[in-house]
Order: structure tokens, then sequence, then C-alpha cells
């Protein structure tokens, strides 16, 4: 029986005995939200027995990771840390302390951590003071902008990973320019497009998703928020749904809404706004697929949708100022930036049927498929020049 613990409140209460000296060949492998359980699913899969899964609990409810983990195949995480809601120092402190204890008590192969949030440094963190490989998936990603939690999160991980597992040449080059060795970096591919090939329903799913709203493909519009920088602050959440309100008079606009978006506008007093809109719980990664595929136009603040839409060829509106993806402003995706968002909605919306058709016909800016496997692939690489020496 695989061993389970549970960490709450920072103290790591472990279900089975602790392992005795090292285990060449396990894996811690760290998520703590729903695109990471995404993103790692078929890293999870690649590493078989021996990956040893974490949660954090930085998405801890149903709809945000316990559905998720299911649908895209993950199994129970075998070590629980419950940081829950808490701020994002204290998240980062209290799963850098667990982790560490677990990898103390356990000692592991290796640590995989995947994107830039704040399970992924304390991920990273736990690797780097116990001895550990450190594997990094979706490395060299940046935005430039260091207003972004997610920005120090993405540079901090890469500077002590031992493994920079870059979607593209374009994010090799940037590790590269920071002073990376290429010893330390392998261009890899995107894992978001094998689990879009595992995860995306078939046509007839996809048509019945849409009945289920009484929508049509490319007559409505797919829309999330979730980001601090837009909830957090109650006059740019206005105007995002100011917008999107707008837009609601020339087609449906469908809003699956996340649970902090929802208190933080009703709190601001813009139920209004809301009225206005297909207000949706939180989807799981096929319902949200499934309208994605057939949205006219999609507008998100999300990094995960960024490439969702590219690989789906949906028009995209980036609810940011800035993207960490910067090879999909060359006519993937448009950024909103400090414009009025009711005038670059409308607009987008205008010429969203030309734009589909011009994505139609591009060369996608990424790799397609074997992401994971390439993954665990340089892993095991990198596992046996260790061994060697």
């Amino acid at each position: 029986m695989k061993e389970r613990s549970t960490v709450t409140a920072g103290q790591l209460t472990a279900a089975g005995p602790p392992a005795s000296g090292s285990a060449p060949g396990r894996v811690l492998v760290v998520a703590g939200t729903r695109p990471e359980a995404v993103k790692l699913a078929g890293v999870v899969r690649a590493l078989g027995d021996r990956a040893v899964l974490a949660h954090t609990g930085q998405h801890y409810d149903d709809a945000m990771w316990e559905s998720v983990r299911r649908e895209v195949g993950l199994p129970e995480p075998q070590v629980r840390i419950e940081v829950g809601g808490s701020h994002r120092g204290v998240q980062i402190g209290t799963a850098t302390s667990a982790l560490t204890q677990y990898l103390l008590d356990h000692p592991m192969a290796a640590v995989v951590v995947q994107g830039d949030t704040n399970s992924t440094l304390a991920g990273a963190l736990a690797a780097n003071a116990t001895g550990t490989l450190l594997v990094h998936v979706e490395a060299g990603l940046r935005s430039d902008d260091p207003t972004m939690p997610e920005e120090s999160n993405r540079v901090l991980v890469d500077r002590i990973a031992d493994l920079c597992c870059a979607p593209s040449e374009r994010n090799a080059a940037r590790l590269r320019a920071e002073g990376v060795p290429d010893r330390r970096i392998a261009v890899t591919g995107n894992t978001l497009f094998d689990a879009l090939h595992d995860l995306l329903p078939d046509p007839a799913r996809r048509a019945a998703e849409l009945d289920r709203y009484g929508v049509r493909p490319d007559g409505f519009v797919l829309a999330t928020v979730h980001r601090m920088a837009n909830v957090e602050h109650p006059g740019r959440l206005a105007g995002l749904l100011e917008g999107l309100a707008l837009l609601a008079r020339q087609a449906p606009v469908l809003f699956p809404v996340h649970p902090r978006t929802l208190a933080a506008a009703r709190d601001a007093g813009l139920q209004p706004l809301l009225d206005r809109l297909h207000i949706l719980a939180p989807l799981s990664p096929v319902e949200f697929l499934a309208l994605e595929a057939a949205a006219g136009l999609v507008v998100s603040d999300s990094g995960g949708v960024q490439e969702e839409a590219c690989f789906l060829r949906r028009p995209l509106v980036v609810l940011r100022d800035s993207t960490e993806r910067p090879e999909l402003l060359e006519g993937w995706c448009e950024l909103l930036g400090d414009r009025e968002p009711c005038d670059v909605l409308l607009a987008a919306w205008r010429g969203a049927a030309a734009w589909r058709a011009d994505l139609a016909s591009r060369a996608l800016p990424y790799a397609e498929g074997g992401a994971s496997e390439r993954i665990a692939a340089e892993l095991d690489a990198r596992l046996q020049a260790v061994a060697i020496a």
C-alpha cells in the first residue's frame, strides 16, 4: 500500500513509516492548482509507479481540484497539504516546510514542479533545501512584468532547477540569455498539447455542451476572470464586467466564474453587470474545452487559456497588461493592456470571423505532442548521469 500523509498548519503526519535511505527511482510530483493537475497528468503517467503525488491544497474545493484530478486521471495524492486560501507568503512557507520535512523523511530521486504557482515555488525550495534534483516543467516563460507574483515564482524556480524543461526553443533562448547553462536546459514541448489530446471531447459531446447552454458554434463568447490584479481592484473588475456586459448585447457571454471573482463582484456592488451574463459554476476541463473549441471569441486572464485557445485556433483577448507567452502576440491573441475594455472587446467581436479564418491556416508555435514522455526521458538521463558520476 502506498504511503499517504496529511499536513495541517505546516505539520507533517506520516501515515506510514519514513523511508530509510534514498529511493533512486521515486519522483515527488508537486501540484496545487487546477492547471497543474491538467499539465502534469501526462508526466505522472509517463513516470508510472515511480511518481509520488503531493497536493498542496492551493486549490482545494471539488470543482477546482478533486473533480479535475479525477477527470485528467491523476491518482489520489499520497501527500496532502492544507494551505487553503491563505496569503501567498503563508502558502509558500507552509508548503515549503511540509514538503521539506516529507523529503527528509522520504528521500526522493527528484522533485517535479510545473509552471509558476505558489505550489511550484514551494516544491522547488523544498527540493533545493534537501539537495534533491529539481525538474521545472514549463521553464523559460517570461512576462517581464515584476508586478505579477507568478513572474517572481517562475524566475526563482528556473534559477535553482537542475533541469529546465522549456516548451519551445524561444523559451530555451531566454534561459540561456539569463545565464542558465545549456546542460540544464531541454526543449521538451508543451504538456498541455498532450492533455488536450486526451481531454478534448468528440464532436457529439461538444454539440451536447452547446445545446446545454443554448448557443451555436462561433455565436457566443467564453470569458473567465480570476487573477488577483483584476479581482482585487474594484475599479478594474468593474471595467472588465462592464465590457463583458456590453458585449452581451451582441452575443451570449458564457462566464464560468471563479468563487473569488464572484465574491469580489458582489462585494463591489457589481451584481447588475453579472446579471447580464450567463453565469456558470466552474466547469470541468472537458466541459470548458467543449465550449472553448466552439467559441466565437475567448476573453480571459488565464495563462493556460492562452495556450488552449492557440491549440484550438480560437481568437482570444487577454485581460492583462503583459503575457509570459509573447509568441502568441504574433496574431494568436491580443492584450487588453490599459485600453478601455468596452472598446477592445466590441472591436474583437466585430473582427472575430476574419480572425478565426486567419488562425485556421496558421502553423502552431508549439511542437505537437510527446512532451510528457520527453520530460520523463530527460529526467531519467539526468538521474543516470548523477549515478555514473
